[in-house]
């Protein structure tokens, strides 16, 4: 969509700005339509969906949801709540992904995606991950599947590229995380290529959960008794976002990063003008535009050099994720944020299937 000029100042809001003259993307960190709609009404281009936010929706939509799950049960009488859950699942991403379908025809495919993501709990085996982010990527043409940075994962990415899915890695927080996707991302595209297949459209974007990793060390402080300046543990996920940026930049992967899990502004405005994606909740948002942040480029600003020193020198699982060799894939699996992340997002799915089998079996 078009850039207006910085001489105008009719904007929305911070936000807007910000969309409007820097290369920086919003996303909105939801599928629930409201939250969408005004989103979109403040220049995002973009959405997502997954268990936990299936769970927050099901919440502020029940009026609609408690009707239609039902008939979702009865139109399908040998379903298994399982497959029920899923679903729904996807009713509700088909939903965001068609509010989204007029900025995916003008954007040329780069934006106007709902992320819908895999299920969580398929994160060793990479065939079955593939035959569901195939599955997902039919529901609609805007359609980004998110597949978790574990070892299976990775090879699933691969292939899922290579099939034509656009991919937006989740379960993500490092840098050696990040240089996977994009090689595993960069192989695929090259399959493609060589076979004259189409890739003009695709928009892959590989997602570090910046918060989660300010999160883990923040755990890892508390039950290991380390003493830090408390202004580090808010910039760990940053230094690692700036740091993928630049290696990014340097070897020209074609795709994009993505902030999420936002936790402070830093994860926000640190990142304003690059050419990446920000993915806040609606909430974030709120409360960004109420800021008195300014809307300038931070993203090339590098992190204190003293900050890093320090976040090095007292935390083993930061030098893992900052560092580019710093983990082999073989060791994704068990760093601790993926291990965490996983768990919750595993916990999650079987909420929503709980909630189905609340009305299913009756």
């Amino acid at each position: 969509m078009g850039k207006e000029s910085k001489s105008n100042n009719a904007y929305k809001s911070i936000l807007h700005e910000m969309t409007q003259t820097t290369p920086t993307v919003l996303w909105n960190d939801s599928c629930a339509i409201e939250e969408l709609t005004n989103s979109i009404g403040h220049g995002a281009l973009g959405a997502t969906c997954n268990p936990v936010i299936v769970n927050s929706v099901l919440k502020q939509e029940w009026d609609i949801w408690k009707m239609r799950i039902p008939q979702i049960i009865l139109e399908n009488p040998t379903a298994t709540e399982d497959e029920v859950a899923w679903m729904l699942i996807e009713e509700m991403s088909k939903k965001a992904a068609a509010l989204l379908m007029p900025i995916f025809i003008s954007e040329k495919g780069q934006n106007g995606r709902l992320s819908i993501q895999t299920d969580p709990r398929l994160y060793r085996d990479a065939e079955r991950i593939v035959r569901q982010a195939v599955h997902f990527s039919e529901l609609a043409p805007n359609i980004i599947v998110k597949i978790p940075v574990t070892k299976a994962g990775v090879i699933a990415i691969e292939e899922a590229t290579y099939l034509g899915v656009s991919i937006n890695a989740t379960v993500s927080f490092t840098v050696p995380q990040a240089i996977a996707v994009a090689e595993a991302v960069e192989r695929g595209l090259v399959r493609r290529e060589k076979e004259g297949k189409d890739i003009s459209t695709m928009g892959p974007v590989c997602t570090i959960m910046v918060g989660r990793l300010d999160d883990l060390l923040k755990a890892v402080a508390e039950k290991e008794n380390i003493i830090a300046n408390p202004e580090i543990l808010d910039l760990a996920g940053v230094a690692v976002m700036k740091k993928a940026y630049q290696i990014y930049r340097e070897r020209g992967y074609r795709l994009r990063l993505l902030s999420a899990a936002f936790r402070n502004h830093y994860h926000w405005s640190e990142f304003i003008g690059g050419d990446v994606v920000i993915s806040p909740p609606w909430q974030w948002q709120q409360r960004y535009n109420a800021s008195d942040v300014t809307v300038k480029n931070r993203m090339d600003k590098p992190v204190d050099a003293k900050i890093i020193a320090e976040l090095e020198k007292k935390f083993v699982d930061f030098r893992r994720a900052y560092d580019e060799n710093g983990m082999t894939v073989e060791e994704f699996d068990s760093y601790g944020a993926t291990v965490r992340t996983l768990i919750q997002f595993c916990q999650a799915t079987s909420n929503v299937i709980a909630t189905v089998r609340e009305m299913m079996i009756v």
